[in-house]
């Protein structure tokens, strides 16, 4: 774990010394493969965080732009020899633009006004944060909450309801809060920390005031911003979190339950910090099949599965690049519907299908649980 501070760490710069400059990360970059823009690459990223790890603040607009594209991923870690953490090291990047007046953008700024103000991120209206849910919300106490998130709630609506009635389906014992907030991901990844330290201080107040010591989520984001971003910024906190994908395999077989088998063919597609950083590969992949799916696997798939290109702010400010990395996605994808348990990579793959006419069904592992289990 690299150490986070108000400037980047020694361990930071050991770690660029460390790098050959195999281009080795080149090969897998996303967004290099996507572009072919050389400031696109891990390579080149690195040389920008030497430059301000020597207190360099004059950096061009391009050197700035390399930071704030990468999807932070992790494709590159699982390739580089060196084992050299870009992911971490970028958000320490950030975080010392912040620092040093060099950033966050203004795009950036607009989005993290409407949390500010709206409490999500996809500017929607708080007072139909709820309207996906089939039926009145729910007033039960329990010790589980069920997070939809801001994605699902407004973006991807139906992965929410979902991910919502299975969980009833099932019989799991969870709450839902009407109050409830942006996970405050999109703070971090731009590089406020300061204003993620609050946001995510607010809500794991809100959660010990409910007695919540677990938290089920829809989306891979708030995922791993609730395990990975919250104890870096809040040390120990007072509640774990699943996905509800890791849950579905062992609830279904438990239970003695026989999903309806729907007889498909689909192509999973791993998000990146579902999968890759958090290794939840087998659980998708076993619903899938326990409901008669066939998975139709990528060429690359689990720890090197192709991004979506939606994720560390990059769609709200770079759209194009977004559009040709799911782009790249779609057109290796061997079936014709793909499956997601991530809204956002749902959200981006499914528009630029859509955009770019390449006929692909998109949808959320849930939707096809609920459909097999009604």
């Amino acid at each position: 774990m690299l150490m986070f501070s108000n400037s980047l760490s020694q361990d930071i710069m050991e770690q660029i010394t460390r790098c050959t400059r195999c281009g080795m990360c080149v090969d897998v970059c996303p967004t290099y493969k996507a572009s072919h823009k050389n400031t696109y690459t891990p390579l080149f990223r690195l040389s920008v965080t030497g430059k301000l790890g020597n207190g360099d603040t004059v950096l061009s607009s391009e050197e700035i732009e390399s930071l704030y594209t990468c999807p932070q991923c992790g494709l590159c870690e699982v390739i580089c020899p060196e084992g050299i953490k870009v992911s971490e090291i970028m958000d320490c990047c950030r975080r010392d633009l912040v620092v040093k007046g060099l950033g966050p953008l203004d795009q950036q700024n607009n989005v993290m006004e409407g949390i500010l103000k709206k409490g999500n991120a996809a500017n929607g209206d708080p007072d139909k944060r709820w309207e996906w849910l089939p039926d009145a919300f729910p007033t039960n106490e329990s010790d589980t909450v069920f997070y939809a998130g801001c994605l699902s709630c407004y973006l991807v609506p139906a992965s929410a309801r979902s991910s919502y009635l299975v969980l009833k389906k099932l019989g799991v014992d969870f709450m839902m809060l009407k109050d409830e907030d942006c996970c405050g991901i999109y703070f971090y990844n731009a590089g406020r920390w300061d204003l993620a330290k609050e946001k995510f201080e607010e809500n794991q107040e809100r959660f010990r005031n409910r007695g919540i010591r677990r938290v089920i989520t829809a989306c891979a984001g708030c995922y791993y911003c609730f395990k990975r971003y919250y104890p870096r910024l809040l040390g120990q906190l007072t509640f774990e979190t699943v996905h509800v994908a890791e849950m579905l395999p062992t609830l279904i077989m438990d239970k003695g339950i026989e999903p309806k088998k729907l007889n498909r063919v689909a192509t999973y597609l791993d998000p990146c910090r579902l999968g890759r950083k958090e290794k939840v590969f087998d659980p998708p992949r076993e619903i899938l099949q326990l409901c008669g799916v066939e998975v139709r696997e990528m060429a690359a798939n689990r720890d090197q599965a192709s991004c979506c290109g939606a994720g560390a702010g990059i769609r709200s400010v770079y759209r194009d690049l977004s559009h040709q990395i799911a782009l790249q996605v779609i057109e290796h994808a061997p079936a014709e519907t793909l499956v997601t348990s991530c809204p956002f990579c749902s959200f981006n793959i499914k528009y630029t299908a859509r955009k770019e006419q390449k006929g692909k069904t998109v949808t959320y592992l849930t939707d096809l649980v609920l459909e097999a289990l009604s």
